[in-house]
Order: C-alpha cells, then structure tokens, then sequence
C-alpha cells in the first residue's frame, strides 16, 4: 500500500518562511509528477506548484518567485520551500503524486497525501 506523509505545516508570521516535505511510502518503483496543491476556505483546491521526475518545475502565478518546489527521486519525496509568506498563502495544502508504479506493478494513477495546515496571520 503507498501512502503520501505530509509534514511541515504550522503558524507562521506574513514574510515568514516555512518549508513543507512530503514522502511516499511502500514499494515505489516510479512516480511521474510530484506537486503541492492547496485549498483555502470556500474556496476549490489549486495547484501551488509541480515537479516531473525529470525536474521540469510549474507554479502557480500567485506564488512565483516565492516557492521553490524540490524533488528527492531516490526518497521519493517531494519539498515546498515557501518564503515570503501572506495572508492569502493561508490553506491546507496537500501532497500529490501522479502515475505511480510499485515494484508489484500495481499502478495508481492518482495519490493524495492527507493535507497539512499552513496559517499566514498579519
């Protein structure tokens, strides 16, 4: 069974920083795409920021220039390094893993992490 761990999360000052860390756990043979989505109250879940296993990164317009989206392919884990943080950063964000292989050959298309709270106060 693979779960995505989420860790990180927290209370935090606006222009703090705080860095978010995810790992995949089980037998992973690949993951394709990493990523960092985030749902703020009333409002739909975001995608914040992607990385493929090559590297290739994507963020979010509101969060360029401000986190710094890393990859560990051998730990199968991915990091958000957020800096400069705002009010509007405030939300659950959730860890996502994309076309996933185990070394069973079982495949999930899509896997969720359980979400961590990130609080931006001003």
């Amino acid at each position: 069974q693979v779960q995505l761990v989420e860790s990180g999360g927290g209370l935090v000052q606006a222009g703090g920083s705080l860095r978010l860390s995810c790992a995949a756990s089980g037998s992973i043979f690949s993951i394709n795409a990493m990523g960092w989505y985030r749902q703020a109250p009333g409002k739909q879940r975001e995608l914040v920021a992607s990385i493929t296993s090559g590297g290739s990164t994507n963020y979010a317009d509101s969060v360029k220039g401000r986190f710094t989206i890393s990859r560990d392919n051998a730990k199968n884990a991915v990091y958000l390094q957020m800096n400069t943080l705002k009010p509007e950063d405030t939300a659950v964000y959730y860890c996502n893993a994309a076309r996933v292989t185990t070394l069973g050959g079982n495949r999930y298309l899509e896997l969720w992490g359980q979400g961590t709270l990130v609080t931006v106060s001003s």
